[in-house]
């Protein structure tokens, strides 16, 4: 379309106007930016978000844009109309022209514009992928078709959907907060929330009856000073015993009770059980107290309580970014222990770790439970960036400071002003820009490219490299000062083979995520799938784990998962039956005890003329997929001989 279509450099720039416009926004801020931004961008006479209603016969208008003027909570009914278009086909809906005549019953676009002409629209959907809204534009002009355009829509789509999707998972997390609160304020039992010390951060009404006291008396205060020397003994050893519970099983009864003491220091028996729960990386644990001299029969509320309550948790779990870390490791356990204690402070991190271990998720851990966790999250990869353009990236430029900077454009540190940024393989940054770097830690101020007005930021710096930094400053590829000034705290990241059990939870994780996001249903891990994954040593950490479950949920037959370990001498080695191993009382070597594998699969091949699937192939013989002995055949080499 020549008379809409857009440039690769205006491309740029609007794209980078979006971003800039709608970083530090949310709400409604968020999408009167966003369609600003999108009318500019594809200059078009309105643009809009609407979410619908629970029947679909309304929208109403987070943000409605016609000829600049933004309208206030405008509504309308959507039969007749464009939009009822993009919800009954689910997609993206394109009228180029004639808009009028496809739509006469439209009162909207007759009443909106002298001569509409052309529309362009996209769903907005929910995590479960149920049509909540829609992002359109319209002009009074032809829109044909358009790569780039539809590009740049397709983006602010995006953007829009991301944000409606955390708006409607704030008003679940809002109202079910509400529910609990009414909920835990009206049982009889008194309920009490510890942190991992036993501090106590949330009472419910009847604990403030228990114990005679207000809320406030206990909040900040240890738990320990409200019970018995014997009873505060206990609830640290229950504590303690229930880190070794399964995950999804971490809950008791305290066998005898509880003796506590209320403010009168009059002592009192009561009835107890305590559960485990994470919140994002953190360990919390609900006490539920029972005075046992109250005769009511309330168990079926208690009940209720206890799993509404743990309902609550698991929603505030999905909705939370730093939940994507699993993990009950000893190494874990110390790893969130000092993303607990680091991330209040503001002081800069230095997090280290193998390829693949999740250093980005640790990041966002520590920023979601800073002070700063509503200002911006800015990431940028040093590895990824021309080392000729990484100034530029840091801290922007001024028009005309280089070849192709047609306008002054703000780098990532203006744009992390009051949050966090996180630097990614730190270790990759050239040495002219280090210097630079770490001017803007110490005085917490820069020039752009090209300009000469000192710019001043309040920025969280967290880094992260795979390389080892001191040896780099051995070596004369990192400055020292600048090393000393990012490894205030260290934090190490350990890798998936170290962590034992951790490589099953996150198995199971991926693999009923895979198997929801691609509607295929698969059975649980089995235990030979188990040993294989807790023998193989795990090079590509978590990402590999990752890609290696994806692939079995795609590539699963029946039900069963097909996951495939690249052959090791360790893992080859486990799979092995003693009684194989044990042969003549030989141990076999790795290179042998492939060796079997081979001949054991060339007979099974040789049996059915080398046919891999179906009922009389080898690999029913064998008891393996058709795509796991597919990939053995390609990895071995074999082939059929001509004999």
């Amino acid at each position: 379309m020549a008379e809409k279509s857009i440039n690769s450099n205006s491309k740029d720039n609007k794209l980078i106007s979006l971003f800039e416009a709608t970083a530090k926004e949310t709400g409604k801020k968020f999408f009167e930016a966003l369609i600003l931004n999108l009318a500019n961008a594809l200059n078009t006479y309105g643009a809009w978000a609407n979410v619908y209603n629970e029947d679909q016969s309304k929208a109403k208008s987070l943000a409605f844009l016609i000829a600049g003027e933004l309208l206030p909570d405008f509504e309308y009914e959507i039969k007749g109309t464009p939009c009822e278009t993009v919800i009954n086909n689910d997609t993206l809906h394109h009228v180029p022209d004639n808009l009028i005549e496809i739509y006469p019953d439209d009162p909207e676009i007759k009443e909106g514009l002298k001569k509409p002409l052309s529309y362009l629209g996209v769903p907005i959907k929910d995590n479960s992928g149920n049509i909540i809204g829609n992002l359109g534009v319209l002009d009074c002009e032809p829109m044909p078709a358009d790569p780039r355009s539809l590009e740049i829509f397709n983006l602010f789509a995006s953007r829009a959907t991301a944000e409606l999707q955390r708006l409607k998972a704030d008003i679940q997390n809002k109202e079910r907060e509400e529910k609990i609160e009414r909920l835990l304020d009206s049982t009889k039992e008194a309920i009490i929330e510890l942190d991992q010390d036993l501090t106590v951060n949330m009472v419910n009404a009847s604990a403030e009856r228990m114990f005679l006291c207000p809320s406030n008396h206990f909040i900040g205060k240890n738990f320990s000073e409200f019970l018995s020397n014997e009873s505060a003994e206990q609830l640290s050893s229950l504590t303690s015993q229930l880190d070794s519970f399964p995950v999804g099983k971490r809950h008791l009864t305290v066998n005898n009770g509880l003796n506590v003491r209320k403010v009168d220091e009059t002592g009192l028996k009561v009835e107890a059980s305590l559960s485990e729960f994470y919140l994002g990386s953190c360990i919390y644990y609900t006490l539920i107290l029972k005075d046992t001299q109250d005769t009511g029969d309330n168990i079926k509320f208690f009940n209720q309580c206890k799993y509404e309550t743990a309902a609550f948790n698991d929603n505030i779990r999905e909705t939370t970014v730093s939940n994507e870390i699993t993990g009950t490791s000893i190494l874990m356990l110390k790893l969130f222990e000092d993303i607990k204690k680091v991330a209040p402070t503001g002081s800069t991190v230095l997090i280290t770790g193998e390829t693949g271990t999740g250093k980005e998720l640790i990041a966002r851990a520590i920023h979601n439970q800073s002070g700063n966790n509503n200002a911006p999250l800015i990431k940028v990869n040093c590895a990824a960036i021309p080392a000729s353009l990484i100034e530029s990236e840091f801290f922007g430029h001024e028009k005309g400071a280089f070849t192709g900077a047609t306008s002054k454009r703000k780098g990532r540190f203006s744009l992390a002003d009051g949050g966090t940024i996180f630097l990614d393989e730190i270790g990759e940054l050239p040495l002219e820009l280090q210097s630079k770097l770490l001017r803007v830690l110490q005085e917490g101020e820069f020039e752009p490219v090209g300009g000469s007005e000192t710019i001043k930021v309040d920025v969280r710096v967290v880094t992260a490299t795979n390389r080892n930094l001191s040896e780099e400053v051995k070596k004369g590829n990192f400055r020292e000062d600048l090393y000393y000034r990012l490894n205030v705290f260290p934090v190490s990241v350990p890798p998936l083979r170290d962590r034992g059990n951790d490589i099953i939870l996150l198995a199971e994780k991926y693999t009923q995520s895979f198997s929801l996001k691609s509607g295929i249903p698969v059975k649980p891990i089995n235990d030979l799938n188990i040993k294989c994954m807790l023998s193989y040593t795990w090079p590509g950490n978590v990402r590999e784990l990752q890609n290696v479950i994806e692939r079995a949920v795609i590539t699963s037959e029946e039900g069963e998962l097909n996951i495939e370990i690249p052959q090791t001498e360790k893992n080859i080695s486990s799979e092995i039956p003693e009684n194989i191993v044990n042969t003549e009382k030989k141990i076999l070597t790795a290179k042998e005890i492939q060796q079997i594998e081979i001949d054991n699969i060339i007979k099974a091949l040789d049996a059915t003329d080398w046919k891999v699937s179906g009922e009389n192939g080898a690999a029913k013989l064998l008891g393996i997929p058709p795509t796991t002995l597919s990939s053995k055949i390609k990895a071995f080499g074999l082939k059929r001989s001509n004999n």
